[in-house]
């Protein structure tokens, strides 16, 4: 069966979010919808996962509210549904970046569709910024985009201050899909930066909509699901992620004298207690057990990035 993964989110004054919550775990559950819904004051952003019928369901639910109406989100799909529960949460933020009195909903920068994006980055005026954090960086990017090397969204304002002390410069950002480089357009638009640009939809639009043979886009672009990080046309990509320090694994990881499955990658190897190895060899054989009995080991939903990763888009 194809399941249907969506990935959406909407910045709107969200007075009633609490309400909400039974509202949508009802909805969902008789479809067998999992993933997570992030509810807040802000709006709501999340990535589901279920059958067409039932995606689509909740989608007509969300958008029968007026405030709503307009809500875009993105689609992949898969033969495996990459979640394991449903979890429908109340946040004081929908993305943390932990800066108040922003108004994403009104304020923001500039929407660019993919097609606007690929003329903006032949700019050299233009300073390109990848909002995204270190490790999703490190698996593909933009060409020329600068890497702030932000371990959290939350790091993102002390880079600009540190980086950015002329207001007059023209940026443009993009995320993943979308909803951090509102937030971070809002965040710089209050600093006083003059032209702010944003690629609309995020990469996954991106990939989605631009010929490989016109893509500035290098490499793969990580997903918080069990794919991992998918590629143009929004194919599901080559790497894993090393579950000792969830950093993306290529090929030339596995082959490593430094990787041993589940347990520490180059990246890692040099930096773990001998009881942590122990621990996750243990955790790592009880998975094979599992494997070889045809069922889903519990640990297993960390085959992703971990799980308290799962809201970033």
């Amino acid at each position: 069966m194809t399941i249907v993964v969506a990935a959406l989110y909407k910045f709107f004054p969200f007075s009633d979010y609490k309400e909400w919550r039974q509202r949508l775990k009802e909805l969902c559950l008789p479809y067998d919808i999992r993933g997570t819904l992030l509810l807040a004051p802000e709006g709501i952003n999340g990535t589901v996962a279920g059958p067409r019928d039932g995606i689509d369901a909740l989608l007509r639910f969300l958008k029968s509210d007026v405030r709503m109406k307009d809500l875009e989100h993105k689609e992949s799909y898969t033969e495996r549904s990459p979640f394991y529960r449903l979890k429908v949460r109340l946040k004081k933020e929908i993305v943390t970046l932990g800066v108040k009195g922003l108004d994403p909903a009104n304020v923001t920068g500039k929407f660019l569709d993919p097609h606007e994006w690929n003329e903006l980055l032949q700019d050299p005026d233009v300073q390109v910024i990848d909002t995204r954090n270190l490790y999703e960086v490190a698996i593909g990017t933009f060409k020329r985009a600068l890497d702030p090397k932000t371990n959290s969204f939350r790091d993102f304002p002390k880079y600009i201050k540190e980086h950015f002390k002329n207001k007059k410069q023209r940026i443009a950002m993009f995320c993943t899909g979308g909803i951090r480089c509102e937030k971070a357009s809002s965040y710089m638009l209050a600093e006083g930066f003059d032209e702010v640009y944003q690629l609309k939809g995020g990469i996954l639009k991106y990939l989605e909509t631009i010929p490989t043979e016109k893509s500035l886009w290098e490499g793969e672009c990580f997903v918080f699901d069990n794919r991992v990080a998918v590629k143009e046309g929004v194919t599901e990509g080559d790497y894993n992620l090393c579950f000792g320090c969830r950093y993306p694994l290529s090929d030339a990881d596995k082959i490593s004298a430094h990787y041993e499955e589940g347990v520490h990658c180059p990246q890692c190897f040099d930096k773990k207690s001998p009881e942590k190895v122990k621990r996750l060899r243990e955790r790592q054989r009880q998975i094979k057990i599992a494997k070889n009995r045809h069922q889903d080991h519990i640990g297993q939903r960390f085959k992703g990035a971990h799980h308290s990763h799962h809201h970033s888009h």
